[in-house]
């Protein structure tokens, strides 16, 4: 079976991480992706300065081609117009407006090519009154209420470890360019998507949103900590080992009644405190106390072998080390250990998305700046090394790749 999006041109202008993970996922699942950069490098190679800076480049920009064009510059303008006529996607997450006004927002591409889908990323989207705002994942994190509902009651707002923004909307525009496509075959017309970093987050909050119109909050934060977010379930908490911390919730009865079996206290199930969850939550203090005392008896893999033993959801909090040598992870090749040119041996991931028949494609490296500047331009549009150099010179084009 041939992968799902063979035979797709995607013409990737994203940098950090928004757009070029849509384009990540795209080129995944079989998708021809040229990552186009300016010819000082998109912004994620500069912390190529800072040691281990260069591998979320490699994470996101494995098995695509790399461009290197000026879009300010006529004829850089020229080729990449040139590449547009053939494209079936382009994907973009500048500021709103910076397309536009070099002539190359998505009411011109799409008068050009009409079957192109055009989508782009942004922090709070491409209208409204926040639309010019500077977006990265924190100050997205800070204005979506994420950093209101994370972390202690009595400290302040917290932000989330992971730059989750930023991947929630990468997800969300590889969601939008994909429903673009299946409309695209209907219609046989293009069309522009674009996605809000904040718009893709705010579902994020459903718990906590439940504690706010549930009267709950009278003017506290709706900070938890590690307990549930609207403070509705219990147990529901990160608690001791002796070598560590494991995430534990109930979610059902049973969940509580085979928890209290793997803890010893099967004499508790059917006590009055604890029968049902509401029961459990009004008294969530002395149920965390009860748990907090099983837990720190045992290591996490005694806890993670008890609580598997006995069905009940939990997990070990892992260190970054252990994630990264996750056997089930490795074993269906989400994680993979690759020697990579530019940033050594490490361990990179495939795609989140199982298809089946249609497994990710063979590992290719991220691209050095300009890398394939013979193969695209020459292989798809025909240009020779003359003609190539002649963009080159009016500094249209990219510096010539060396070789590193």
């Amino acid at each position: 079976m041939a992968l799902p999006l063979e035979g797709i041109l995607v013409l990737d202008l994203g940098h950090i991480y928004q757009a070029p993970y849509a384009g990540f996922l795209m080129a995944q699942a079989g998708a021809t992706v040229i990552k186009i950069e300016p010819p000082t490098g998109e912004p994620l190679r500069r912390r190529a300065m800072v040691a281990g800076g260069s591998v979320p480049m490699a994470m996101l920009n494995s098995n695509k081609k790399g461009l290197s064009l000026d879009l300010k510059n006529p004829k850089g303008q020229e080729v990449f117009l040139r590449l547009v006529d053939k494209a079936d996607v382009v994907i973009e997450n500048f500021s709103p407006g910076v397309m536009g006004r070099l002539g190359l927002g998505h009411e011109a591409l799409l008068k050009r090519n009409p079957r192109l889908v055009y989508a782009a990323g942004s922090g709070y989207g491409q209208t409204g009154p926040d639309k010019d705002r500077l977006a990265m994942d924190l100050t997205v994190q800070a204005a979506v209420g994420i950093m209101h509902t994370t972390g202690y009651p009595d400290g302040p707002p917290t932000k989330a470890g992971p730059t989750v923004c930023d991947f929630l909307g990468g997800t969300h525009l590889y969601g939008a360019i994909m429903t673009a496509l299946f409309a695209r075959e209907r219609s046989d017309k293009g069309t522009y998507v674009e996605v809000a970093m904040q718009d893709a987050a705010y579902s994020t909050l459903a718990s906590a949103i439940g504690m706010h119109f549930g009267g709950q909050l009278k003017n506290v934060p709706p900070r938890t900590g590690n307990s549930h977010a609207g403070l509705a379930m219990a147990p529901y908490n990160v608690y001791p080992a002796k070598d560590g911390w494991i995430a534990i919730i109930v979610v059902t009865e049973g969940h509580w009644d085979r928890l209290l079996r793997a803890m010893g206290q099967a004499n508790l199930i059917g006590d009055e405190r604890f029968r049902s969850n509401p029961d459990r939550v009004k008294h969530m203090a002395e149920v965390d106390r009860l748990v907090t005392a099983w837990t720190s008896a045992h290591s996490r893999a005694e806890l993670e072998a008890l609580t598997r033993e006995h069905g009940v959801p939990a997990a070990p909090v892992r260190t970054l080390e252990e994630v990264l040598n996750d056997a089930g992870m490795h074993e269906r090749g989400m994680l993979r250990w690759v020697d990579h040119p530019e940033v050594g041996h490490v361990v990179l991931p495939s795609t989140p998305l199982r298809i089946e028949g249609a497994p990710p494609p063979a590992f290719a490296p991220s691209p050095f700046l300009n890398q394939h500047e013979a193969d695209v331009l020459g292989g798809l549009l025909g240009m020779g090394e003359q003609e190539r150099e002649a963009v080159r010179e009016a500094g249209g084009l990219g510096p010539r790749f060396s070789g590193r």
